[in-house]
């Protein structure tokens, strides 16, 4: 059976990396900070019609901070910085990528066995929008998007194994002439060995409304940042505590169907301090 794999360098607003904890937030003056190493590096593409076409070889290397302080209770403060973002094909562009600030409101009460949160993101325009000799090299979309989310959430155990589930719908608008995205997933953990390790799934859905008239498309020497992308998306994840405060993760996404993005695996390692 043919396999695919996801680009997800059109993730310009971070959003499931971003949004991680479902519809938690976190208590009051406690943070998690991650830095984490993302890259991938693509020879192929999916066209409009799913099926896939070569193109020049292109790679990204995003490198990014992340962190997340519960300002109140019900109320956390989300920031994803790509602080160095490099875009390569025959020539090279570094730089900061596009910038998430996100934030995240607990609607039901502590007590609740469902957790509702709702979070505005919006996703600044950082990043170089024309990058090398021919602008095709990119560490940003050059556009302000604002998403709206809504994460509905519940812990449970199987057996001596804590668990957890999610799943959350989302509407991003775009500007710059870009299309407009309805997005939904879901997303299941456990934890083993005392909760010091952590088995994480998610399932991410794009679809456009194709409603923007910015033409970006993949094709030979084309910007990795094109509109009307669409995608279902698997992610795995493994996280391990160290010590009780640090741990590290690594994690690849594949997809189950794709049109107008990069073909190729993508990986993540990173490190990070939870703070509870």
């Amino acid at each position: 059976m043919k396999r695919f794999y996801l680009l997800l360098a059109i993730f310009a607003f971070a959003s499931t990396y971003a949004l991680a904890g479902g519809g938690w937030t976190k208590q009051k003056g406690t943070g998690y900070y991650k830095v984490s190493h993302w890259w991938v590096s693509a020879a192929k593409y999916y066209t409009f019609d799913g099926n896939t076409a070569a193109s020049v070889k292109e790679g990204i290397f995003n490198t990014s901070i992340f962190a997340e302080y519960g300002v109140t209770d019900r109320f956390t403060a989300i920031v994803n910085l790509p602080y160095s973002k490099s875009a390569n094909a025959n020539e090279s562009v570094t730089g900061i990528g596009d910038t998430d600030v996100a934030f995240k409101y607990r609607l039901t009460k502590p007590s609740s066995k469902f957790v509702l949160a709702g979070t505005l993101l919006l996703g600044l325009p950082l990043g170089e929008e024309a990058g090398g000799s021919d602008g095709s090299l990119q560490t940003g979309d050059g556009e302000f998007n604002q998403m709206m989310r809504l994460d509905l959430s519940r812990s449970f155990q199987i057996g001596s194994v804590n668990a957890y589930a999610n799943v959350y719908t989302a509407y991003n608008n775009r500007t710059e002439n870009f299309s407009d995205e309805m997005r939904i997933g879901a997303e299941v953990g456990g934890g083993f060995l005392n909760n010091k390790i952590w088995a994480i799934l998610r399932l991410d859905v794009v679809e456009s409304f194709g409603n923007g008239t910015e033409s970006t498309a993949l094709s030979d020497g084309a910007t990795i940042f094109a509109n009307n992308t669409e995608y279902a998306a698997y992610t795995t994840e493994i996280a391990g505590y160290i010590t009780e405060k640090i741990g590290v993760s690594a994690s690849t996404a594949s997809v189950f169907s794709a049109s107008n993005i990069f073909a190729a695996p993508s990986y993540s390692l990173g490190v990070f301090v939870d703070l509870k």
